[in-house]
């Protein structure tokens, strides 16, 4: 993984939206696993934007899907 110090050129740009949206203001692990990967990471970021964007369901609606599944799964994330 490579961290918010050692990020340069695209991910230094997709770590800095993360960043910009993350309500800790830090960007969260579970991004830093794709860092290898910033084509990668940048379009699973574009697709939870979409998926946690207010529809149907609230975006706090989501998150508690998205968490209650997880716990499911047993993962942390």
């Amino acid at each position: 993984m490579v961290e918010e110090s050692d990020a340069k050129g695209p991910l230094a740009e997709v770590y800095a939206q993360a960043k910009s949206i993350s309500p800790s203001g830090t960007v969260a692990g579970i991004i830093k696993t794709m860092s290898l990967r910033p084509d990668f990471l940048a379009g699973i970021q574009a697709a939870s934007r979409m998926h946690f964007s207010d529809g149907a369901l609230t975006r706090a609606q989501h998150e508690m899907i998205a968490s209650y599944v997880s716990a499911l799964n047993r993962c942390r994330y």
